[in-house]
């Protein structure tokens, strides 16, 4: 039984340096890593990869043998890794037996919501490798200043979540950086619970942009508290403790943490349910360290 993190989401979410940053942490708490890159876009590594799809294709080649853009090239890309998955089994093959693997995958969010290639792939892979995958979706932290942009994020985390059936957790990555773009309008609670979206519309109104789509944005906002799937972790990938609590999340997730334990199902389930202290270091341990407090700031003043 093999175990590994797929790390998706769109251009600019960091999702290689999460993949340097993750390989690096578990490496020092003892568990070989093989990071395999499967961006045909993505030339230029922080990381060593045991496996890289440019060994299979190459993007830049695609598009200009078949007169492609970036976006359907990756798509091609994609679909002849599907057609080559052999290829990819046997590069995994001598992995299997000690390494705890990373699938960096490229930032087209279609291929993940839309195409079903990459996840035919995963699907493959699992069945055939005997897999415990958790699919890793890095949206950045910032993109919640903005309510609009916020939705979008949350849209998007659904429609992957849908699409890959895989264990699932949603990331705000750069969580150190979050109000760099503008103070959020509340606590990051409201964010990472994904809590009453109806108290966005007060300021997505305030934009003339967003105010003529107000019964549209409505609509969407049901459709995702109807499914009630979605909520976000965080991420400082440069903070090894919220590295580390997170691998502790992702543990849980794909059954990592019951290997090697020898106990009845009663004390498998005791391991399940046990209460964790994620939640602080998730939200408020978060909010403590990285946001302004509007009460400090006029104090100064």
């Amino acid at each position: 039984m093999v175990f590994g993190q797929v790390v998706v989401g769109p251009p600019g979410s960091g999702k290689t340096t999460y993949c340097n940053g993750m390989s690096q942490f578990l490496s020092l708490i003892g568990r070989k890593v093989a990071v395999i890159n499967l961006d045909p876009a993505n030339d230029s590594l922080p990381y060593e990869c045991a496996v890289n799809i440019e060994d299979l294709v190459k993007l830049s080649d695609v598009m200009v043998e078949h007169s492609l853009g970036p976006n359907g090239g990756l798509v091609y890309c994609m679909d002849y890794l599907e057609k080559n998955i052999d290829w990819l089994e046997a590069k995994l093959e001598p992995l299997l037996k000690d390494h705890y693997l990373l699938f960096d995958f490229p930032g087209q969010v279609e291929l993940f919501f839309l195409h079903s290639n990459a996840k035919n792939v995963l699907m493959k892979l699992v069945k055939k490798l005997n897999l415990r995958l958790t699919a890793m979706h890095l949206i950045d932290a910032h993109l919640c200043s903005d309510p609009g942009k916020y939705i979008s994020a949350l849209l998007l985390s659904l429609s992957t979540m849908l699409h890959l059936e895989l264990p699932h957790i949603n990331v705000l990555s750069k969580i150190d950086l979050i109000e760099s773009y503008g103070k959020l309008a509340f606590n990051l609670d409201f964010y990472t619970d994904v809590q009453d979206l109806s108290y966005l519309q007060h300021h997505l109104d305030q934009d003339p942009r967003s105010a003529k789509y107000r019964k549209l944005t409505k609509e969407l906002c049901e459709v995702i508290e109807n499914f009630s799937l979605v909520s976000f972790t965080t991420l400082d990938i440069q903070d090894k403790e919220s590295v580390g609590n997170l691998v502790k999340l992702i543990d849980k997730c794909n059954g990592y943490i019951f290997t090697g334990i020898e106990a009845s199902a009663v004390e498998f389930s005791k391991l399940a349910v046990g209460p964790v202290d994620w939640d602080y270091y998730r939200v408020a341990a978060v909010q403590e360290k990285y946001m302004k407090d509007d009460e400090n700031i006029d104090d100064n003043e």
